[in-house]
């Protein structure tokens, strides 16, 4: 069978593609600077006629829960703060954008004209895990440098790891059977490459975006829409079009009109090697396991079964017990199942007391009414196991680790002096978020509403 149809990991076709590295393409995309908030610039003005802009600066990105009923965060779309760190340049046209709206004076503008990042990141690597008050990214240099990046930083950061989330329950509830990523047609253009990256690296097998299989190297897959059943005179007609043009191991949808006669047509059309047919409507349970018995029924035997029609991790998990091989997920995973974003900020918690480069940095941190305080001090994390390697606490906090913590440390060098030296291949990211997980106690993945897996332990 053509097991592309299905995404299924032991289809390798891509893996001998130009962006065998995981990275997929290197795409030209315009410059990343104006993704920010106006008073971005505006405090940058300030600092700079103030005299506090060339003060060492330490800002970190953390969320102070985690979506309702959540309990555990995936840590996604690293790879593409890196690119946008790279590209975050001003152009001429957004320098004179910035001129003629009077968003900044002439001294600002001349200093953005030759805008480089030349500080140092740390960070949770992609794929990771997390918890509320987790560190998850370091950003260190002059606080001109480091307050520009923070609106860029957090779109990406909290849209990616929202979808890596959602994706990641989604993949603990299909087990061993892949998941194809379906959302493009559902939000943005550019959100929709973006999600499906995301997907991938919370466990889906496959996308049926062209675009993202083009920049990331994410396996595509695709056959048939109820327009092309429709295009034709009749559903034989339909089915055998496509057999001829894709071959037997092609994947037959088959809910267009009667899904048995639709079977029924689809094994006499190509044969009992046919390689899967789809159901997109009705009772997914019931019409499941109707079409096995009717698929082996028919010599079949092999044939395997996608479903569709919007899925989310919990309509996943009541088919745990239907003979369904693989599950094509849209709507609910494009817009993290319920949980759009994250939730995370980018704050100040450490800045030196004057511009001198030996000037020791002295902690800050936010205090306010309710729940939006924040904490104070460069921070490091680790992840405590317990006797049986089990993941039992998150340890957060300021100057020495403790040696009993030192080899369980979680943030990892991204950016030295400017330069990124963390690129990776994302099928990386993606093993990395197997093993994350499957390194929390098992109660991580079930789907009840609860609380965080494990605490976070401020020392």
């Amino acid at each position: 069978m053509n097991t592309a149809d299905l995404g299924l990991p032991e289809e390798d076709h891509h893996r001998d593609a130009p962006w065998k590295n995981g990275r997929g393409r290197r795409v030209d995309v315009p410059s990343t600077a104006l993704f920010t908030d106006q008073y971005e610039l505006t405090m940058l003005q300030a600092a700079l006629r103030g005299g506090t802009a060339d003060r060492r600066s330490v800002f970190e990105v953390f969320t102070r829960r985690l979506p309702s009923g959540r309990r555990y965060g995936v840590v996604a779309g690293t790879g593409r703060v890196l690119d946008a760190v790279e590209n975050f340049r001003f152009d001429a046209d957004m320098l004179t954008f910035l001129h003629e709206q009077e968003i900044v004076d002439e001294p600002t503008l001349e200093w953005l004209s030759t805008y480089r990042f030349r500080g140092d990141i740390w960070g949770y690597p992609e794929g990771e895990v997390y918890f509320p008050g987790s560190p998850l990214l370091r950003v260190e240099g002059s606080f001109a440098e480091c307050v520009l990046l923070e609106t860029v930083i957090l779109s990406i950061l909290n849209h990616d790891s929202a979808i890596a989330a959602a994706a990641s329950r989604m993949a603990a509830s299909a087990g061993d059977r892949p998941l194809i990523e379906m959302g493009a047609r559902r939000t943005h253009e550019l959100s929709a490459v973006a999600s499906a990256r995301a997907a991938y690296v919370g466990g889906f097998a496959s996308t049926s975006d062209l675009a993202a299989g083009f920049r990331y190297g994410i396996p595509t897959v695709g056959t048939s829409a109820h327009a092309f059943t429709l295009l034709h005179d009749s559903e034989r007609d339909a089915f055998q079009a496509q057999v001829a043009s894709l071959g037997g191991g092609t994947t037959l949808l088959v809910d267009t009109y009667d899904v048995a006669t639709a079977v029924r047509t689809a094994v006499e059309v190509a044969g009992p090697e046919l390689g899967a047919v789809r159901i997109d409507s009705g009772d997914l349970l019931l019409v499941a396991h109707r079409v096995r018995q009717q698929l082996d029924e028919l010599g079949a035997t092999g044939t395997r079964i996608v479903v569709t029609s919007d899925l989310d991790e919990y309509a996943i998990a009541s088919l745990a017990a239907a003979p369904v091989d693989a599950y094509g997920v849209g709507t609910q995973l494009v817009t993290g199942s319920g949980h759009p974003t994250c939730s995370m900020v980018y704050k100040l918690v450490a800045r030196a007391a004057s511009a001198d480069p030996r000037a020791p940095l002295v902690p800050v941190a936010k205090k306010s009414m309710g729940a939006k305080s924040s904490r104070g001090g460069r921070k490091w994390a680790a992840r405590r196991p317990d006797e049986y390697g089990v993941a039992e606490a998150e340890v957060v906090g300021t100057g020495p680790v403790p040696a009993g913590l030192a080899d369980h440390q979680l943030q990892v060098e991204l950016v030295k002096g400017g330069e990124v030296v963390a690129h990776e291949p994302l099928d990386e990211a993606r093993a990395r978020h197997i093993r994350a997980r499957g390194g929390l106690p098992m109660s991580a993945v079930q789907l009840s509403r609860g609380e965080p897996v494990i605490p976070t332990e401020f020392v």
